[in-house]
């Protein structure tokens, strides 16, 4: 299994993407890779989650009902700074948010596991 060698110390990551789809799929990418992953369909339902516990990374879709991924990006960065943003979507990557880590769409297990090297340090493949 690719991932964190302890099962008690797995990364925390949540999901943000209004697909079923979309999600499921990060969602086996991200538990192969020795994740515990909370989904979230909208914004809102991302804020509750981090205030449920600490992430490590969120991985954010930009085009989202309600609150876009532009302003969920921004509002987690401001409310948890320690929690690393990746943004995934289908639109042109010069349209991303500056200086966060990318998982455009269509994207592969590789690409995951990519972006968790990238953006949690203490995340290894075994």
């Amino acid at each position: 299994m690719n991932g964190v060698t302890s099962v008690t110390d797995k990364v925390a990551v949540l999901v943000v993407d209004d697909s079923p789809d979309q999600r499921m799929l990060l969602l086996k990418y991200l538990e192969r890779a020795g994740c515990d992953v909370m989904i979230a369909g909208t914004a809102e339902e991302a804020i509750s989650a981090c205030a449920e516990r600490d992430q490590e990374l969120v991985v954010i879709d930009l085009v989202l009902p309600g609150m876009d991924g532009w302003d969920l990006a921004a509002h987690i960065h401001a409310s948890h700074p320690a929690a690393a943003l990746a943004i995934t979507s289908v639109l042109d990557k010069r349209r991303y948010p500056v200086g966060l880590a990318t998982l455009p769409k269509p994207f592969t297990g590789e690409d995951v596991r990519r972006v968790l090297r990238d953006t949690v340090p203490r995340w290894s493949v075994a």
